[in-house]
């Protein structure tokens, strides 16, 4: 991750080079103030305020740069990223005003995933200046969160497998003063029967476990937060081809949201109960992997047919949602990188969410608009529950049709979830498959900042 802390600094007037922030609706009087030389410069460069363009111009005895924005009286997250990706290393302060919600795309603009690198980038940072010190702290905990799911996203599966995600978790409790359980072996196949289940067949090298985390005051409101945590997916059985196997490291990334998120909360004190749920296994194939059409009995005590091993996550998501449920918790959120059908409703920069309460919904969607984090709800119509009717279980775990993919695995996450209970479920890529400007290719963070505003302005 970056070093935060060099990249966002309180403005104590210091040396630094002048960014202007222009729009087109600004851009002819911004252009009437400058110096002849300035408007050659920006004729040179061909500047007509687009959105993330940007020209050098001669100020003074140095240079300043121009960039062009949507609109100056709204700034974005990323309206100032680019810039942190091309400038030369050094000191910048906006001209004319703060930065704003920039300061957060600004620090995730110059992140790089560089763990196996042997000649790791050798440029120096952009720091950027505000006046705001109130919201260094706030961009740079976000910033951390974003580029904390990043690396668990972007890590091998070799080296990010189940016990490497209870170090993190581990760590982080350490770090927070927060109690943590780990269930495994004997134990896992009694208490969490299908994340043993699936998990099983990579050997004990990968071997399944369910991590739990608690922290906070038992009297404040008690937030549940699921992570699914395939390390690998292979299929199972139902094996993928080798081109569906090749992202398969982030099949873990709903667990890489709920970590972060949960850091997020204990981080900021938020006033809540936290429990941190992660199911975390390996999807592989082996002699005693679990077979299309077994029966697995689950903690909640219903019984699954299997119809296909590539739904997995489903499976280890029920035994931690179920587990969740038993606390009695205000709300649970979890997050799962679960079908290939969310992606092809709404592509790869929208998590797919899913609530039961539309309250739930709407601050959840009203919270990822107003911080550049935005999600779309897809239905829980429980007229799809049939598509998951089994003739000699409970329910099934994969439907056959090929209709309401998302909707339809949503469902049996919900049959898991106790009455009543208030439920969201993100159904997130955890991936950019193209760079944007403080978003580079890799994994990331889709659902994880509007959750957090949610829950800040819900408990906070």
């Amino acid at each position: 991750m970056t070093d935060k802390n060099a990249l966002i600094q309180p403005d104590r007037g210091q040396k630094a080079v002048a960014i202007h922030l222009v729009d087109k609706d600004g851009l002819e009087a911004f252009l009437k103030a400058r110096t002849a030389a300035q408007r050659a410069a920006l004729e040179a460069a061909r500047f007509e305020a687009e959105g993330y363009s940007h020209a050098i111009m001669p100020d003074g005895e140095g240079w300043a740069a121009v960039a062009g924005v949507a609109n100056t009286a709204e700034l974005s997250s990323w309206c100032m990223s680019k810039l942190a990706e091309v400038l030369p290393a050094g000191t910048y302060r906006r001209e004319g005003g703060e930065p704003g919600p920039a300061l957060f795309g600004w620090i995730t603009g110059q992140y790089r995933f560089e763990r196996y690198k042997t000649e790791p980038s050798s440029e120096g940072p952009r720091i950027l200046l505000t006046k705001d010190a109130s919201a260094i702290a706030a961009a740079s905990a976000e910033a951390e969160a974003v580029e904390l799911v990043r690396d668990l996203v972007n890590t091998p599966a070799e080296d990010m497998g189940p016990a490497q995600l209870e170090a993190e978790v581990e760590a982080m409790a350490k770090a927070f003063k927060a109690e943590v359980r780990v269930t495994r072996g004997d134990m896992l196949e009694r208490e969490f029967p299908m994340v043993h289940m699936v998990g099983r067949a990579a050997g004990r090298s990968h071997a399944p476990r369910m991590i739990e985390l608690e922290w906070g005051d038992p009297g404040h409101p008690r937030v549940a937060v699921v992570g699914k945590g395939v390390c690998f997916d292979s299929g199972g059985l139902d094996i993928k081809p080798s081109s569906g196997m090749l992202l398969m490291k982030k099949d873990m990334g709903g667990s890489a949201h709920a970590i972060a998120l949960a850091r997020l909360i204990m981080a900021n004190a938020l006033p809540v109960r936290l429990h941190l749920l992660v199911p975390a296994v390996e999807n592989a194939v082996s002699g005693n992997a679990f077979r299309p059409g077994d029966v697995l009995r689950s903690r909640a005590g219903i019984s699954v047919e299997i119809g296909n091993t590539d739904a997995e996550g489903r499976l280890i998501l029920a035994d931690a949602l179920a587990r969740a449920g038993e606390s009695e918790p205000e709300l649970i959120l979890d997050f799962a990188t679960l079908t290939g059908a969310a992606r092809v409703a709404v592509g790869p920069d929208l998590p797919a969410l899913f609530a039961r309460e539309d309250a739930t919904a709407e601050a959840l969607l009203a919270a990822g608009t107003a911080n550049d984090d935005p999600c779309w709800r897809l239905p829980l119509h429980g007229g799809y529950r049939d598509y998951l009717k089994s003739d000699i279980a409970d329910i099934n775990n994969s439907h056959t049709n090929g209709f309401a993919g998302a909707s339809v695995a949503a469902l049996f996450l919900d049959k898991f979830v106790p009455k009543d209970t208030d439920w969201a479920h993100f159904d997130t890529f955890a991936w950019r498959p193209a760079a944007k400007p403080g978003r580079p290719k890799g994994g990331d963070a889709l659902g994880l900042r509007a959750s957090w505003h949610m829950l800040k302005q819900r408990f906070g």
